[in-house]
């Protein structure tokens, strides 16, 4: 009863000093410029092997045997609400470049670990079986959700990124298309000089016309993996513009004073949830410290 605890903390020191050591290295490496990277490739006889083995260990050898072994894990996981989960890294905007079998495999790990810490626990207090089960079980469901929780935090903060930037992105597309440039190019312009999530979605636009894809193709794509109402019917009445041979002028002065005063609504909206968000600090937390100043001193002491 005394061996399997000693194993089960042992495994977790290695594997959480292992992690550490892979979070310091990769924090600690410098990241090496475009230009850079062109003159030291060009300048070699054989640039592929020498870049490759310029490249860090952890870029050469742990980054891809981690990445073997979650899609390993992540086949065994099971498939239900596969599509649901891809979608959802789609509009999360792939983070740290997971593919659906990466994040199964994240989530099978992250069940083991919670798993296998909490059994540790139970073991070593001696708790009966049925708060062995329930523990263990619980624990091992979170490990296996909080993935999905982080996912979904990461889609939110991107859908409020996109909805904060679109009408400074329409006010640009309107001023580039007015001077004379087409949708692409203007697209193309404000992905170069941008950097959040509008901007990499106009440029993937661009990039997937480039490959071949239709405008009604890439703007529904850019639809699907943004998520939020607002881009959807602006794809939709570029679609009808198109469709139709409307002035795409008129249609992005249009739709950028509609986004301008949608942003303004919406501030104000928020605006007046103030009052409310504010009533619990003020009287669970606010108003007790005040009566305890102004009445303290008036209660009689014995």
């Amino acid at each position: 009863m005394t061996v399997l605890p000693f194993a089960l903390s042992v495994g977790l020191l290695v594997t959480v000093s292992f992690g550490l050591v892979y979070w310091g290295v990769s924090g600690v490496r410098r990241a090496e410029s475009p230009r850079q990277r062109l003159e030291r490739l060009t300048a070699s006889p054989h640039p592929l092997e020498e870049g490759e083995l310029d490249a860090p260990f952890t870029d050469r050898v742990f980054k891809p045997w981690l990445r073997h072994q979650l899609q390993r894990l992540g086949r065994l996981a099971p498939t239900y609400g596969i599509e649901k989960q891809r979608l959802n890294l789609i509009q999360a905007g792939h983070p740290y470049g997971l593919t659906i079998v990466d994040l199964f495999g994240i989530k099978l790990l992250g069940a083991l670990f919670a798993g296998g810490g909490a059994l540790y626990m139970v073991v070593s207090r001696g708790v009966s079986l049925v708060g062995v089960v329930l523990f263990v079980g619980l624990l091992t469901a979170v490990g296996f959700l909080a993935p999905d929780f982080w996912l979904g935090l990461r889609v939110g903060r991107r859908q409020r990124e996109i909805r904060r930037t679109l009408p400074d992105a329409l006010d640009m597309l309107t001023i580039c298309v007015d001077a004379g440039a087409g949708l692409a190019s203007a697209m193309l312009k404000i992905s170069q000089r941008w950097d959040n999530a509008i901007a990499f979605e106009f440029g993937k636009v661009v990039a997937e016309m480039n490959i071949g894809m239709t405008r009604r193709e890439s703007l529904q794509n850019m639809a699907l993996r943004a998520g939020v109402p607002e881009v959807q019917s602006f794809v939709a009445v570029l679609l009808q513009a198109d469709q139709f041979g409307l002035s795409i002028a008129k249609v992005l002065h249009t739709q950028s004073e509609q986004m301008r005063t949608r942003r303004w609504q919406r501030a104000e909206e928020e605006s007046r949830k103030v009052p409310i968000k504010m009533l619990f600090p003020l009287v669970f937390l606010l108003l007790p410290a005040m009566l305890g100043i102004t009445v303290g001193p008036a209660v009689p002491i014995l």
